[in-house]
Parts: C-alpha cells; structure tokens; sequence
C-alpha cells in the first residue's frame, strides 16, 4: 500500500513539472511574440521585423481583430494576406508604445494583454490617427506557432 501511495505522489509531481515546464515554455513565448510584434509597430519598424514577427505564425493563420477582420476562420494564405496588411502599414507610426499587462497560458492557448497608444498618418486618408486602447490577444498554438489570433480592443 505504501508503495502505491509513493508511486502515485511520484507520478503526481512529474505531472506537474511537466506542466510547469510547458507553461513556462508558453509564456517565454507569449513573451517574445509580444515583442516581435510591438517592432512592427515601431515608426522606424522594417520588413524584417514583420518576417521576425510572421515567423512565429503558421501559414493558414486565423485572424480575427474587429471591426477589420470579422472571421478567424484559418485560410491556406492568412500568413500571406497578415504580410500584405502589415506591410500596407508599415511605418505608418510616427510614434507607438506598448505596455504588457499580463500573460496567461494553459493548454494550447495564451492570452496577452497589453495597453498601446499611437499616432501616425494612415496610409490612404494621409489623415492623422490617434489611437489609445487596451488589448487582449487570444492565440492558439500548434506545434510550436500561432494558428489562430483573436483580437479584442477598447
């Protein structure tokens, strides 16, 4: 019966390192997708800090951020039309910063929250933008990348 109860206890506390060493492994991550993308919203942000940040995205990428991306349904060329969006973009900013908030990981899924404000010329009005709100990023992994973006803004 003792040996039971240790094999158990045993078993109980591997588990659990396992799950800790995974969350933390999601939460490096989390941590590192936030700052790759907080480059390509830098005003001075080029194309390679998209393709840094894209790399971490699987080729049918679903993308949902409302009211500009109402679906997160995953395409066979969503990474393709997230680097056509973003390039559209890019350099946009004249000025752009980003404050994360929290991380939460568990199973398959991390959740980023983070607060940004910025302010650029948008690309086809010329007119200036201001922006000012508070983000949660939904992401879903799949072997080591994003599969599916979910974006919800104030």
């Amino acid at each position: 019966m003792f040996k039971w109860i240790t094999l158990s206890l045993s078993f109980f506390f591997s588990t659990l390192v396992l799950a800790n060493s995974t969350e933390v492994k999601l939460e490096h991550f989390a941590k590192n997708y936030f700052d790759l993308w907080v480059a390509t919203q830098a005003p001075d942000a080029s194309k390679e800090d998209i393709e840094n940040y894209l790399a971490l995205l699987t080729q049918d990428i679903g993308h949902q951020h409302l009211p500009y991306d109402s679906d997160d349904i995953r395409q066979p060329d969503g990474k393709e039309n997230m680097r056509k969006g973003m390039l559209y973009y890019l350099g946009g900013h004249t000025e752009h910063s980003a404050t994360l908030i929290s991380i939460t990981v568990g199973y398959n899924v991390v959740i980023i929250k983070y607060d940004t404000v910025s302010k650029g010329i948008h690309p086809q009005t010329k007119t200036e933008v201001r922006f000012s709100y508070d983000t949660t990023e939904v992401l879903e992994i799949e072997n080591g990348k994003v599969s599916v973006i979910r974006k919800y803004s104030e």
